[in-house]
Formats: C-alpha cells, sequence, structure tokens
C-alpha cells in the first residue's frame, strides 16, 4: 500500500533574600501567567520567567490563550491543521493529497484514519501507528505557531542570556529554552529572541541538541497580526504559516468525517 506523506517535522519543543533555604517564592507573575505543572521553576531565572509573562501579555494575555477555542492553519503549504484547544480534537489534510486524512483526539490518543483514499481499520498496530504519527506532526506545527505561550510548560527550563540583536536589526533579550524528558525531541534547546520594545518574539534558533553552541536553523518570527483576541506571528522567513483561522465552533464532523 502507497504511504504518501509531505512529511515535513521541522524540529527542531530571583527570589527575596529573606525567603528560607529550599523554598521556592512564587513570583508575582504566576497570579496572572501561572505555570504548567512541573515547570522548572528552581533553575529558570526569574527575569526570564518576567519576559515570558510579558510575552504571552503582549500576544493578547493569559485569558485570551485559555479562551482560545477552535484554530486552523496551513502548515508550510505541507498540511493544514484544525484544533479544537477545549476538547483535543485535531484534523490533518494534506493539500497534495485529499486521499489522506488523519484525525486524533490529543486526550484520548485515539485515531480515525484514511491512508490512499481507504479508512484504516485494523490492526490496532497501525492505527495507533498512525494515530502517534498525527501526534507528531501536531506537536511539531503547533509549537512553530503558539511556541510563545508554551514558554513556561511542563518540564521547561527558562534562562536569560543577554541582549542580543536579532535578524533586522531588532534589539531583543536572548532567552534560553531547554527541556527535561518531554516530547519528541527532549534535548533540543531554543534561544528565543524578544523585541525589547515590542515585547513579541523576533526570531528563534534551532539546536537539536542542548550541549550544541552553534544553531541547526534560525528564523525570525514576523507579520504578527490579530486573529480573535490574540496576536500570531506566520513568517517563517522562507516558509510561513497561512491561512490562519480562529473561530468560536466548528462543525462536529470536521473530527468525525473523512
Amino acid at each position: 500500500m502507497k504511504k504518501y506523506f509531505p512529511f515535513i517535522l521541522i524540529l527542531l519543543l530571583s527570589c527575596s533574600s529573606e525567603t528560607p533555604k529550599g523554598v521556592i517564592q512564587e513570583p508575582i507573575s504566576e497570579k496572572i501567567n501561572p505555570a504548567a505543572p512541573d515547570f522548572d521553576l528552581e533553575n529558570s531565572d526569574a527575569k526570564a520567567i518576567e519576559i515570558a509573562d510579558a510575552v504571552m501579555e503582549s500576544m493578547g494575555g493569559r485569558k485570551a490563550w485559555d479562551d482560545l477555542k477552535v484554530v486552523g492553519w496551513d502548515f508550510f503549504g505541507a498540511r493544514h491543521l484544525w484544533w479544537n484547544k477545549h476538547t483535543g480534537d485535531v484534523r490533518i489534510d494534506f493539500p497534495e493529497s485529499d486521499s489522506n486524512i488523519l484525525i486524533v483526539n490529543l486526550f484520548t490518543h485515539q485515531g480515525k484514519i484514511k491512508i490512499d483514499g481507504e479508512e484504516v481499520l485494523g490492526p490496532d498496530s497501525l492505527v495507533k501507528h498512525y494515530t502517534e504519527m498525527a501526534e507528531s506532526m501536531w506537536i511539531n506545527d503547533a509549537y512553530w505557531l503558539f511556541m510563545p505561550f508554551k514558554l513556561k510548560d511542563s518540564k521547561t527550563t527558562l534562562k536569560y542570556l543577554n541582549i542580543d540583536t536579532a535578524q533586522g536589526g531588532v534589539y531583543s533579550h536572548k532567552l534560553q529554552l531547554t527541556f527535561n524528558e518531554i516530547g519528541d525531541t527532549p534535548n533540543n534547546k531554543y534561544w528565543v529572541y524578544v523585541d525589547t520594545t515590542s515585547m513579541l518574539v523576533s526570531q528563534w534558533s534551532y539546536f537539536s541538541n542542548a550541549s550544541d553552541s552553534l544553531p541547526r536553523m534560525t528564523t525570525p518570527w514576523h507579520d504578527y497580526q490579530k486573529y480573535g483576541e490574540l496576536l500570531l506571528s506566520g513568517e517563517r522567513g522562507k516558509r510561513n504559516i497561512t491561512d490562519i483561522t480562529v473561530m468560536d465552533s466548528i462543525a462536529e464532523s470536521v473530527f468525525l468525517e473523512f
């Protein structure tokens, strides 16, 4: 059976002196932008956390991110995704081949798969293979669009490096983002550049391994536009994220029917 997929995965995913020893004081920012469970607060910098919170605010705020319901986008022309953030449903279509469609629920890890025009009904291991593939695609593609909202995700560590110049001469705070045994590629590292004026992400650099000194890739984050209550960026240099759509609801059939 032919298995055609344009499978583009470009992966890269201060304490007071009076604080008793061993006790981490909760930053004030936690009241307006709480970190995900298991965020590495102990090893992250207070200044980096403060900047991450400012980025969240500049892009619409934590409430707007939490309230986001349905979003669709085209990832580099290779595939189009619909994501219901509240139900966990994801649909992935491939513009070059409507005979392949992947539908998966991120919460249940159950899927509905069509390959070469036929629904995949078994064996279970084959369905599992394609649902895991769909989740990996979503992890990758969503990170390229929503990374600024995920700076304080579970098992991430955020460090402040310095003030640096991003592409185009944009003075930016440079943050380092690393991961602790989470996601498809836990050894990755990112440098995240935040415009000192707008407090929006202006660029990122991707490292395959946290020990690497030079990035494998650096791309801009440009062309911020308002979608619903959020500011989102689609321009990534040579390849862009397009057809970004934010909605309050979508027909249930999108995640049930091919």
